[in-house]
């Protein structure tokens, strides 16, 4: 039996990719010529840390030197541009309704990467905190995140499902050994085919679960 729902945030539960993207991009447009590779660079790994994503573009696309403080600059900057469009941005469709309806069935829990101090802003902002047993940013990883739920809430990997949208997802669910649930968008339709189960929407969620656990 299913005991423990792990979301991603952005695009999973909120719609909010885009949003993140078109930081990126105004972010990366101070570099008119690399900017698209820098925003292909996040596109092919949503869901893992800016300041990842910040590293690359310095070292490997503009090739120059890194430091903790820019990343804090540009960070400081990316959250300036998209924190607001966030916190108003509608939930993914069925994505209030079934942590109203099953949130007393299942645990719920967060692992997003999207900064831990943010992300717990945008939720309280948006009135869902009180659903969730953990909301986890990116001060770990997705993995890490997973493994410690494991190790101390009594959970066997068959017990948890995660619902993603990215290959840092669905990496994680298998380097963890849980279930994963790809939730499909327009920008990951080439992992639906390393995928078992799929939703277009949260509405869909639960039949995917009872399909789970048959």
């Amino acid at each position: 039996m299913i005991k423990a729902i792990i979301f991603d945030f952005d695009g999973v539960l909120v719609e909010s990719t885009d949003s993140k993207t078109e930081a990126f991009r105004k972010l990366f447009s101070r570099w008119p010529d690399k900017a698209d590779e820098g925003v292909g660079f996040h596109l092919k790994n949503m869901g893992i840390s800016r300041y990842i994503k910040f590293k690359h573009f310095y070292e490997n696309i503009i090739r120059e030197r890194y430091s903790e403080e820019i990343g804090l600059k540009l960070g400081s900057e990316f959250s300036d541009i998209v924190l607001d469009e966030i916190k108003i941005a509608p939930f993914v469709k069925g994505a209030k309704t079934f942590l109203d309806n099953f949130h007393s069935k299942y645990s719920f829990y967060i692992a997003s990467g999207t900064p831990d101090e943010e992300l717990c802003e945008i939720v309280s902002f948006k009135r869902i905190h009180r659903y969730f047993d953990g909301i986890f940013g990116s001060s770990l990883t997705k993995t890490e995140i997973i493994n410690n739920m494991l190790g101390t809430d009594s959970l066997k990997n068959n017990m948890v499902v995660f619902v993603g949208d990215a290959e840092s997802d669905r990496k994680a669910a298998e380097d963890t050994g849980v279930h994963f649930v790809l939730r499909v968008t327009h920008e990951n339709h080439d992992l639906r085919s390393s995928c078992r189960y799929e939703i277009s929407d949260l509405t869909e969620l639960e039949g995917r679960i009872k399909e789970i656990e048959k």
